[in-house]
């Protein structure tokens, strides 16, 4: 696949994709004439670097992932290792987020009870 038709296939433009590339977190084949050809297992690459991307871990800590996978099934224990701290970040996180969401819940029953008494 091209470029263009990567970016479609994953909603990226292809500015992003050239970055993650420039990063290397995504490896793509070139084309003798030098045009990136980019392998339909590239959609499922890029769609799981965005979801670590969106739950929080660091690009730093993306692209030490990113060199474990290029380097082959022997780093899948440090991969392993890499996802089970970040899982415990993501659950951390939404801890949080239910307390905040508790928190508000009670400024908004608060205004309610007495805007209710005015």
């Amino acid at each position: 696949m091209t470029i263009g038709e990567i970016a479609a296939k994953t909603s990226l433009p292809a500015s992003t994709l050239r970055y993650y590339e420039k990063l290397g977190l995504i490896q793509v084949d070139r084309k003798p004439n030098g045009q990136r050809c980019y392998a339909e297992s590239d959609i499922a690459w890029i769609g799981f670097i965005r979801r670590l991307k969106e739950t929080g871990m660091k690009l730093c800590d993306i692209q030490k992932y990113a060199r474990l996978r290029y380097a082959g099934a022997s780093t899948m224990p440090e991969r392993l290792a890499m996802l089970v701290l970040h899982q415990q970040y993501v659950l951390e996180q939404q801890q949080k987020w239910q307390e905040y969401g508790r928190n508000l819940e009670e400024k908004i029953a608060f205004y309610k009870h007495e805007i209710g008494r005015l």
